[in-house]
C-alpha cells in the first residue's frame, strides 16, 4: 500500500499544471545527504550519513504551500565511520535493509514559516512503518547556473524522530543503570537539486 501511495504522489507532483512560477527538481545524489546523530551510553553521540538519497521536489515559488516533496533513501548507504557497527544497523537487529531497503519521504503540507523558511509535513517511513514528521526547512536557495549550464539551488532541513516509532526497538542496559543507546534521533538534511528541463 505505501508503494502504491508513493506512485500516486509521484504521479501528482509530475502532472499538477505548473503555474508560471512553478517548476521540478531533480535531487543531485552527488552532492545530497542525510546525517544522523543518536546518544551512545548518555555520555556522546553517535554520527552517521545515509549517502544515497535521490528524489522530486517541486517549487512553487508563487504559493510555496503548493510545493511537494518525495525523496527515497538507499539503508545501505549508512556511514557512521564503523564497518561493524553499519552491519549492525542494517542488520534484522535495526533496519533490516535485506527486507526493507529504503527509507522514504512523501510530504502532504507545505507551509511557509518566515523568510525563507518552510515547516513541511509528510509521511516517513522507515522498516515498514510509516509516521507523521515535521521537517525546518532553511530555503529554497537562489537559483546559480553551473558550469554544464544547469540550474541548480540547495535547502537544509532538520526533524527528531523517536526509532521506536519505527519498530527499531534495539537495546541494552549499561552497568550503571542506563540504556546503550538513546531513542531520539537528530537528523540533518543537506538537499542540492537540479531544475528538470522543460520547467524553466
Amino acid at each position: 500500500m505505501n508503494r502504491f501511495i508513493r506512485i500516486l504522489a509521484i504521479a501528482a507532483i509530475c502532472l499538477i499544471p505548473l503555474s508560471a512560477m512553478a517548476s521540478n527538481w531533480t535531487i543531485d545524489p552527488d552532492h545530497s545527504n542525510i546525517q544522523f546523530k543518536i546518544r551512545h551510553m548518555m555520555i556522546a553521540n553517535v554520527n552517521g550519513t545515509f549517502g544515497k538519497v535521490k528524489g522530486l521536489i517541486r517549487i512553487d515559488e508563487k504559493d510555496m504551500s503548493q510545493s511537494a516533496v518525495d525523496a527515497t533513501i538507499e539503508i545501505d548507504s549508512i556511514n557512521t565511520g564503523v564497518t561493524k557497527r553499519d552491519e549492525h544497523l542494517k542488520s534484522v537487529e535495526f533496519f533490516d535493509s535485506a527486507k526493507y531497503p529504503t527509507m522514504t519521504f512523501v510530504s502532504r503540507k507545505v507551509i511557509p514559516d518566515g523568510k525563507g523558511q518552510l515547516k513541511i509535513l509528510g509521511d516517513l517511513t522507515i522498516h515498514g512503518i510509516s509516521r507523521e514528521v515535521a521537517l525546518d526547512v532553511e530555503g529554497p536557495t537562489n537559483e546559480i547556473k553551473d558550469p554544464l549550464g544547469n540550474t541548480r539551488r540547495g535547502a537544509s532541513a532538520t526533524t527528531k524522530i523517536n526509532r521506536m516509532d519505527f519498530g527499531l526497538n534495539w537495546n541494552k542496559p549499561t552497568e550503571s543503570g542506563g540504556m546503550m543507546i538513546d531513542e531520539t534521533v537528530f537528523i540533518n538534511l543537506e538537499i542540492e537539486m537540479i531544475k528538470e528541463k522543460g520547467t524553466e
